[in-house]
């Protein structure tokens, strides 16, 4: 039996949630296989995860996008801050964020961020955000400045960051790989065709060269993005996404089951099966990504930690692999 979890801790604002959403007609939420399974958060240390982000005034997308698998992470003492606030300002079909308009950038949220990275003694920490298109530079300065804390507060923590697509922001890119993630991640979410109506403020090739971009100006960062199945794609348009994806150097590629929020939300097309999910993690390993992960339950920073553990063993052998190759070819030249 599947179970449905929804987390929110703001639930007198729920209803004023999507007002944007509200004259849409319903698309009822279907019955979820028996394959797509978690379970109801009850582990005293989901409870302890839960309090130390209340205490520290932080927003979390395990809550705000209702992940299903906030119980196993915070379980582990693994949470994905959101900084910037609960409100975006853009209105996603898929997503299940605040719309709306934002609130002033908290200037002690950094240090707040940095202090709670520190007590949860988190190996690898993704920091994530919402559009804030109202911001000259969508926010840059306040990812750095994230960054910079955790440094300073944590300085054996591995840091990813998932960010904005920083449209029509000129420089805002710049400054956050100027502050060194290990990770630079950002999702494309779903093919090009389907950006209209699941992700219309957004512009696919925008997405893939704010990517690539970020390779050109610093190889050394990983680049990873996701994908949400299930909306309607099809497998050729798949297959050119990760085309797409490999042209500009994208290490890691994440795929995952879309879940419907609410009934006001884009619709399942259909729930894609785990054997599916392994025939396409085999399919981007085959056209070169360091790293895949594939699952009905996949999310962006689901397993984070152990997935960058990976990542990082794979370019090391790769590296090892060209040199011997680079090796090779000098000793042949020599004869």
């Amino acid at each position: 039996m599947s179970v449905r979890v929804l987390i929110d801790h703001r639930s007198n604002v729920q209803a004023a949630r999507h007002p944007e959403k509200a004259h849409r007609p319903d698309n009822p939420i279907a019955r979820k296989p028996d394959w797509i399974r978690v379970k109801a958060p009850n582990h005293p240390v989901y409870h302890e995860t839960r309090k130390l982000m209340r205490d520290n005034k932080l927003v979390t997308v395990c809550e705000e996008a209702s992940c299903p698998n906030i119980g196993e992470c915070w379980s582990q003492r693994h949470a994905t801050m959101m900084i910037m606030g609960e409100i975006c300002t853009r209105a996603c079909s898929f997503c299940n964020v605040t719309t709306g308009l934002p609130n002033a950038l908290d200037a002690d949220e950094p240090t707040r961020v940095a202090d709670a990275v520190a007590k949860l003694g988190l190996r690898h920490v993704v920091i994530t955000s919402v559009d804030r298109d109202d911001l000259a530079d969508g926010g840059a300065k306040h990812f750095a400045q994230v960054i910079a804390a955790i440094r300073t507060a944590s300085p054996e923590t591995t840091i990813e960051v998932l960010t904005p697509d920083f449209l029509r922001k000129r420089g805002a890119l710049e400054i956050v790989v100027a502050a060194r993630p290990d990770v630079f991640n950002h999702n494309i979410e779903t093919v090009p065709r389907l950006y209209t109506t699941i992700r219309p403020g957004a512009r696919y090739y925008q997405s893939v060269r704010l990517l690539d971009r970020v390779k050109q100006l610093d190889p050394s960062i990983f680049t990873k993005s996701g994908l949400m199945l299930g909306l309607g794609e099809e497998k050729a348009e798949l297959s050119q996404v990760m085309d797409d994806f490999r042209i500009a150097d994208i290490d890691f590629i994440t795929m995952g089951q879309y879940l419907q929020p609410t009934v006001k939300h884009a619709a399942v097309a259909r729930f894609v099966t785990p054997d599916e999910f392994a025939d396409y993690a085999a399919m981007a390993r085959a056209k070169g990504f360091l790293q895949v992960a594939a699952t009905p339950l996949t999310r962006s920073s689901y397993h984070a930690d152990a997935d960058f553990a990976a990542l990082r063993a794979a370019r090391e052998l790769q590296l090892k692999k060209e040199d011997s190759v680079t090796m090779q070819a000098v000793r042949t030249d020599a004869f």
